[in-house]
């Protein structure tokens, strides 16, 4: 699913995907046991371009659809990814 290795950090509520010596991550908060709220996404400059916000939210959104929490995506890259990859498709 994705080239690159994407981290689960539940201790600090956010997956990481590292290249080049930098972090992507996507932010989330637990807003009941069943509901994760994906807060902010981020990808430093050096690595923009390749990817990597995508392959971090595809791999979150699904782990957390796994868990069979419901998503909600209050980061506004997290919402467009929802709309282009909605359940099912």
């Amino acid at each position: 699913m994705s080239e690159h290795e994407v981290v689960h950090q539940p201790e600090r509520q956010r997956f990481v995907v590292t290249a080049d010596g930098a972090d992507a991550f996507v932010e989330y908060r637990m807003l009941a046991p069943e509901v994760i709220d994906f807060v902010h996404t981020y990808t430093p400059a050096q690595l923009r371009g390749r990817g990597l916000a995508g392959e971090l939210v595809a791999y979150a959104v699904n782990y957390a659809r796994q868990q069979g929490w419901r998503v909600i995506g209050s980061c506004s890259y997290v919402a467009a990814w929802l709309e282009k990859h909605p359940v099912g498709s």
